[in-house]
């Protein structure tokens, strides 16, 4: 009876060893991106650091029958012009009329299309201009129509581009641009 005792009591301790070791290797903690909270967050197991790639502003394909994850974030400049000024920065708020220029290289898969954005300091988000991309090229520029935007209040507005792989469904964030609408 004390032998049943000890082996029960050996097979708990070890299996409690085991999750003690396991949860020794491994810790959630908090990810920043841009200053902006990862809602997922991030792991350090066994002391390296893995993250979600969806959440790099970048196009990821995955590829099941190879078992290969795609990561491609393009080079993208963005300027935004009023009329034939570069602007970042508005010192009043009101309708403004602009149009945003982009320019992206090293693009490295095939795209089927491209979207500019806008989202205000509110979270409320607008699309610019959404473009199907005919050509395929590592390197091209794209500029919006002039769009008129009514900068309500103050503080940070984005400007985001997007990409959408010819193979998938959604568009992805490739690029940010901000402007900042001042008091």
């Amino acid at each position: 009876m004390k032998w049943r005792r000890v082996a029960i009591l050996v097979t708990v301790f070890s299996l409690m060893g085991g999750s003690l070791l396991f949860a020794d290797s491994s810790q959630k903690m908090r990810l920043l991106f841009n200053g902006l909270e990862v809602e997922d967050g991030g792991y350090v197991i066994e002391g390296k650091t893995y993250i979600p790639a969806r959440d790099l502003n970048g196009m990821i394909e995955y590829n099941e029958s190879t078992k290969t994850v795609n990561y491609n974030k393009p080079n993208v400049h963005m300027f935004l012009f009023a009329e034939e000024t570069v602007f970042g920065d508005i010192k009043k708020t009101g309708k403004l009329k602009f149009n945003v220029f982009s320019q992206i290289d090293n693009l490295k898969t095939d795209i089927s299309a491209v979207r500019v954005s806008i989202t205000a300091p509110d979270g409320s988000s607008k699309v610019i201009q959404t473009s199907e991309i005919k050509e395929q090229r590592d390197t091209f520029w794209f500029r919006t129509e002039d769009y008129t935007y009514d900068f309500k209040t103050a503080g940070k507005y984005i400007v985001g581009f997007y990409m959408k792989s010819s193979s998938g469904t959604d568009f992805s964030l490739v690029a940010e641009k901000g402007i900042t609408v001042l008091k």
